[in-house]
């Protein structure tokens, strides 16, 4: 679980984000980010549609391991809004290695400065 400094809260900030981010779409995910100047650290979210898989337990199935994976493995320097949108459920099966990999290429493309990755 992210610590509560790293969390969104209330769906105003995640409309802010949706309306005015830049986008980096991957092969199982999309990374929507904005500099937020009135934080000092990074917020983060897991969206997970029903579209991706009609069962909620692996919809939050797929939500934890990416939300594990950025607690984990996700330092941004800066302080940026990131919304993480999974669009397939191939997510929930996927090898923790590839599932870092994947994350790490969107964040590396969008040229958010990482600290702490490994």
């Amino acid at each position: 679980m992210l610590s509560r400094t790293h969390r969104f809260h209330g769906y105003g900030s995640l409309r802010y984000v949706y309306k005015n981010g830049k986008v980096v779409r991957g092969q199982y995910c999309s990374l929507k980010y904005v500099p937020n100047p009135r934080r000092t650290t990074y917020r983060a979210a897991v969206v997970v549609s029903k579209k991706v898989h009609k069962s909620a337990v692996v919809r939050n199935r797929i939500r934890r391991r990416v939300y594990e994976f950025v607690r984990e493995q996700v330092a941004v320097d800066q302080s940026y809004d990131l919304v993480i949108t999974v669009f397939s459920e191939q997510l929930a099966t996927l090898p923790a290695e590839q599932l870092r990999k994947a994350i790490l290429a969107q964040l590396q493309a969008a040229h958010l400065e990482l600290s702490g990755t490994t």
